[in-house]
């Protein structure tokens, strides 16, 4: 084990945890509305519930790679990142990433730390990865959207999966472009190893795992924890409802009736179900045409995504990634997410 793995950092564990007590201190006083049960139930436990779940995908990621199961699982997908000469270990990632997309953002993490992937093939595997992600709630949110909306939620389905195939296919072109030496590298060398099978093979899987687990669950919650408690103080304050409202001012044209649209927007972007609920609630009034509900998701999706990307995502990615390399992935991911569906919208709205 490298030398700088075997120091935990405490001091810089004990300064992250102090400056969030500090906030959420100063949030208790100035602001009525954090009482300690609102605290508990809104920032203690879901910040406690987001740890773990990152210690758990940090846990599954680490014995993939250890126990050798990584090869196995890039078969699934190895044709597209042989075609975009990202690589195994990439394509296992990606596979991962349709159970556990922090589990594969700490594979890609580690990997890269290990130097067996370069910087850029991290990225363009994080923008992969939204391929499975986009599936991984989409049962539960399908059979939500599609009684509610009917024929819109249909149509708004196929354009989301529309932008997310074409965002795709660029992120694959590029790396066909500009990965090809690094893929071949990565190809070549990992083709020698060979999964873990005996039992002592499993115990130095399970010390590797001993080690290597609590020095990136410290590493991660110095930035979790504070990123998570200044998230959820600016929400509290209303930050990221003006964000909303600022936002929507700036979608709203002649296309659609100014108060339906606002209607949608805010709805959406308040809660998932609820935006969906007033689309269809507006297109069974008259006040919107099919078109016009569908053009309305859209925007609502534009608006209100990159701010739960914010709220929720942000933490996340800082933590698991450097807090540079994490929000410039987060800010890549939505800007090549937002631009596709701005594009299938104005397709849409003009050709169909």
């Amino acid at each position: 084990m490298r030398q700088s793995e075997s120091r935990l950092p405490y001091k810089a564990l004990a300064v992250s945890l102090a400056f969030s007590l500090l906030v959420v201190g100063w949030g208790w006083l100035k602001l009525e509305t954090h009482t300690v049960e609102r605290l508990t139930l809104h920032l203690f436990w879901p910040l406690l519930r987001l740890l773990v779940f990152i210690t758990l995908g940090l846990v599954v990621g680490q014995t993939i790679e250890a126990a050798g199961w990584t090869r196995r699982l890039a078969v699934v997908a190895a044709p597209l990142f042989r075609f975009s000469h990202l690589g195994d270990r990439c394509s296992a990632a990606f596979t991962t990433s349709f159970f556990s997309g922090v589990a594969a953002n700490a594979m890609l993490w580690e990997f890269f730390k290990e130097e067996k992937i370069a910087r850029r093939q991290l990225f363009l595997s994080n923008l992969m990865n939204q391929f499975p992600a986009y599936f991984l709630h989409l049962p539960t949110t399908f059979f939500i959207v599609i009684p509610l909306t009917g024929c819109a939620g249909a149509l708004y389905f196929l354009l989301t999966f529309a932008a997310l195939v074409a965002r795709t296919w660029m992120v694959m072109l590029y790396g066909r472009w500009f990965c090809k030496s690094d893929g071949v590298l990565q190809d070549t060398t990992y083709r020698m190893q060979k999964p873990l099978e005996t039992d002592r093979a499993k115990t130095d899987v399970i010390e590797t795992i001993k080690q290597r687990l609590p020095g990136r669950i410290v590493r991660i919650a110095v930035y979790v924890v504070p990123i998570y408690t200044l998230v959820f103080m600016v929400n509290a304050m209303g930050g990221f409802d003006a964000a909303r409202q600022w936002l929507a001012r700036f979608v709203v044209t002649s296309l659609l009736p100014m108060e339906s649209l606002s209607v949608v927007i805010l709805s959406f972007a308040a809660e998932f179900t609820s935006g969906f609920a007033a689309a269809g609630a507006l297109m069974e009034a008259g006040v919107l045409t099919i078109k016009q509900t569908v053009i309305a998701l859209l925007a609502g999706n534009i608006v209100a995504f990159p701010i739960r990307a914010l709220r929720h995502q942000l933490p996340r990615y800082m933590g698991i990634f450097s807090p540079a390399m994490g929000f410039q992935l987060l800010l890549l991911g939505q800007g090549l997410r937002v631009t596709s569906l701005v594009v299938v919208g104005v397709v849409y709205f003009y050709f169909f």
